[in-house]
């Protein structure tokens, strides 16, 4: 297996406020400082990373400074992360737009996956309909995808159409799409992860893991909340999954840095036993 760990926890995720008014532009974010983020994940024994799509667009027109960072701590750039509402039509080729946008600056930035997730909540709640355009929205993120040469996946979510497990089994049922289990996401929408990954084991391509406190809902570092991840990781071995296991932490109220090796250590003992 190989360690990475996405920027994320340094500032925590935003969007591109010009998203507001005009929904092409409308870009996920970190508030931390990106090339302090991959030096502290390189110094913390990672060796890849994951970057929100409208970080990457901060580099865009001066790609060496990322270049430069990542050659200089050997981190690989993995993956990149976007995502969509998916259920709206009239928003919906412009969202398209945007995740074609993620993916050419994944191919240029030299990523190998595109992670998405989405799947919007309406005010009134959910319509049936709803799925089917999430599967339409996400068949076409895996051929956006393939055309940039990057294998995408699916990540299930709080806030979003898909939070428990019989709204995954429902959508996977309809999409071709990969799957990218998030271990306290799963956890917190009432699911086991260790048994929907081995459900959906054919289609794993990309893992994102964190703990959680199950009384809080708090996501934590690894081995500070209540997740088996022991039975976990054996079923991603048992999968015959042997990549990459990005261990992703929305938020921590220290410094980002301890989170990231508090992760580490307890992964690093793990997969040794």
């Amino acid at each position: 297996m190989k360690l990475g760990y996405p920027t994320i926890t340094w500032g925590g995720v935003v969007g591109s406020p010009a998203g507001v008014t005009s929904v092409k532009d409308l870009f996920y974010r970190t508030n931390g400082d990106t090339e302090r983020a991959l030096r502290d994940i390189a110094a913390a024994g990672y060796t890849g990373t994951e970057v929100f799509d409208g970080n990457l667009l901060d580099f865009d027109e001066d790609p060496e400074v990322l270049l430069r960072v990542l050659g200089e701590t050997g981190l690989e750039l993995v993956s990149v992360y976007t995502g969509a509402n998916f259920i709206f039509p009239d928003i919906l080729e412009d969202e398209i737009q945007k995740i074609v946008r993620a993916a050419e600056l994944a191919e240029k930035f030299g990523a190998s996956r595109l992670v998405v997730g989405g799947g919007a909540v309406r005010a009134d709640g959910t319509r049936d309909s709803d799925f089917a355009a999430l599967a339409h929205g996400l068949d076409r993120v895996a051929d956006i995808a393939a055309a940039h040469g990057l294998e995408s996946s699916y990540h299930p979510h709080l806030g979003t159409l898909v939070e428990t497990p019989d709204a995954l089994e429902r959508l996977m049922q309809l999409s071709r799409i990969n799957f990218c289990p998030d271990t306290a996401h799963l956890a917190a929408g009432g699911g086991d992860p260790a048994e929907i990954i081995r459900r959906y084991s054919d289609r794993l391509a990309h893992v994102h893991l964190k703990d959680l406190d199950r009384s809080t809902g708090r996501f934590l570092p690894l081995g500070e909340g209540d997740l088996d991840f022991p039975k976990i990781i054996r079923e991603i071995h048992a999968a015959n999954y042997d990549s990459w296991l990005m261990v992703e932490l929305d938020y921590y109220d220290g410094d980002p840095r301890e989170a990231a090796e508090i992760s580490k250590r307890f992964l690093d003992t793990l997969l040794e036993n």
